[in-house]
């Protein structure tokens, strides 16, 4: 007979990682990957409250690693690598040219053979 294994290396690993290192990391690979990330996208994901978040923010902006632009639709800010900024918008705006694309040429209506 096989004896009882034990379940100890399928337990939770506690993350040494503060709340403020996992969201910076989030933020810098959302970069890397060219997407912004909106400051609800944070409070949701991370199960945080919005003013929490708005501290974090401020130390994270003021550490000189990631910075922030407003969206020029909802005035959310949204927070990227340093010097991403720009690369992100036009990856941004392709994507909407692409998604454009693409949904236009589903919507064309067929031509009926019923003249």
């Amino acid at each position: 007979m096989s004896e009882k294994r034990s379940f100890r290396k399928f337990q939770k690993k506690e993350s040494s990682l503060t709340t403020e290192q996992k969201i910076e990391k989030f933020i810098l690979r959302n970069s890397d990957n060219g997407y912004f990330t909106k400051l609800s996208t944070i409070s949701f994901k991370f199960e945080i409250s919005q003013n929490k978040v708005w501290s974090i923010m401020g130390e994270l902006l003021s550490n000189g690693t990631i910075e922030s632009i407003h969206d020029e639709v909802t005035g959310e800010m949204k927070l990227c690598k340093v010097e991403k900024t720009y690369s992100i918008m036009s990856l941004e705006k392709n994507r909407r040219i692409e998604k454009y694309r693409t949904n236009k040429k589903n919507t064309k209506p067929k031509k009926s053979n019923n003249s």
